[in-house]
């Protein structure tokens, strides 16, 4: 199948093409961008790769598949085009920047009959996969709650638009992490850090809490303000804990130089030293890791085209994420706890 990626800054170079390349099974078509230093930086990186100014263009050339990686207030119109010309489409996160439109992204693929599908490549991070292994292995005892932290000391990566902010960044990350872990969600507690620009105010920072319909709870919050770089995973549990520290190893690889193409064996792996301990009432023990790779979600994509197995990310899950994020948005603005109404 071939495969088009429109969009080529940070999110196409860093997190989708590389990661399309190690999955091995696509035939790449070639990317969308206007940028002369983003095709400069293409051909230096991928020397040959067709590129199109629109992506009317990259259709025309013949795709299956095509990843939308622009800018978030871009997105609902190129979702949009693609399934109104028969093209499946892979989003960035988040998929729109509310419910609203996120089920009228869903509908136009439904009527298109084409897959709609949301790039949570978070789902395939080295510390993630280790928590969920542990957390499902029974070694612990019941689950009762997990607090996720993603800090970044980056505040020059803030969008400050009306449609933008963190929580809908690095809180669709944490919020779909829960989701995953410890499954859907009842109700949302939440509190966001507000900052104003040019008249803009944007949400900075964000603690939630999350009631999960299973009983269970969980604490996701992100700041990208705070000064410091801090991926964190507490798993609190009837038999002991798991705690999780682990760098952000595959985004380090890549602005490194490294490709996980020419590295399958070691990408996404940490040190020993970064490895996560479980403890109980009698031990304490590091938990080798899983090895993390996103080109898991395009060796799955392309299998549920092929009929298979299943999308790496279903729409209906993505759909739950942005509930989610909405409620959080009301609790934060009404000052109370905001349940979901499915």
């Amino acid at each position: 199948m071939r495969i088009g990626l429109a969009g080529y800054g940070f999110g196409g170079s860093h997190f989708h093409l590389p990661y399309i390349e190690a999955a091995g099974c696509w035939d790449m078509a070639g990317v969308v961008t206007r940028s002369h230093e983003r095709r400069l930086q293409l051909d230096a990186e991928y020397p040959g790769m067709q590129v199109f100014d629109s992506l009317d263009e990259l259709l025309d050339a013949g795709v299956d598949v095509v990843v939308i990686s622009t800018p978030p207030q871009t997105r609902r119109e190129l979702v949009l085009r693609a399934l109104a010309r028969g093209v499946h489409v892979v989003s960035d996160k988040p998929l729109a920047p509310d419910a609203a439109t996120a089920r009228e992204l869903a509908a136009a693929a439904r009527t298109a009959g084409k897959v709609l599908t949301v790039y949570q490549n978070r789902r395939w991070d080295t510390d993630f996969l280790t928590l969920r292994q542990v957390a499902s292995s029974g070694e612990l005892g019941q689950i009762f709650r997990a607090h996720l932290v993603m800090d970044q000391a980056d505040p020059s990566t803030l969008d400050f638009d009306p449609e933008g902010g963190l929580l809908r960044d690095l809180g669709t990350h944490l919020v779909d992490q829960a989701v995953q872990l410890l499954g859907p969600v009842a109700r949302v507690d939440a509190s966001l850090d507000w900052l104003t620009r040019e008249g803009i105010s944007v949400d900075v920072g964000f603690s939630l809490g999350l009631h999960h319909k299973n009983g269970t709870y969980s604490q996701v919050s992100a700041s990208k303000l705070c000064g410091r770089e801090a991926r964190l995973m507490d798993l609190y549990a009837s038999e002991g804990s798991y705690s999780s520290a682990m760098p952000d190893r595959q985004i380090d690889q890549m602005l490194s130089g490294q490709r996980p193409a020419a590295e399958p064996r070691d990408w996404g792996m940490v040190e020993r030293e970064d490895f996560g301990v479980l403890r109980t009432a009698d031990s304490q023990r590091r938990v080798q890791p899983l090895p993390g790779n996103y080109a898991e979600y395009y060796r799955r994509l392309f299998a549920a085209l092929e009929g298979a197995g299943e999308l790496p990310v279903d729409l209906d899950e993505a759909l739950h994420t942005i509930d989610i994020l909405d409620a959080a948005r009301a609790s934060d603005r009404l000052g109370r706890s905001v349940p979901l109404s499915s």
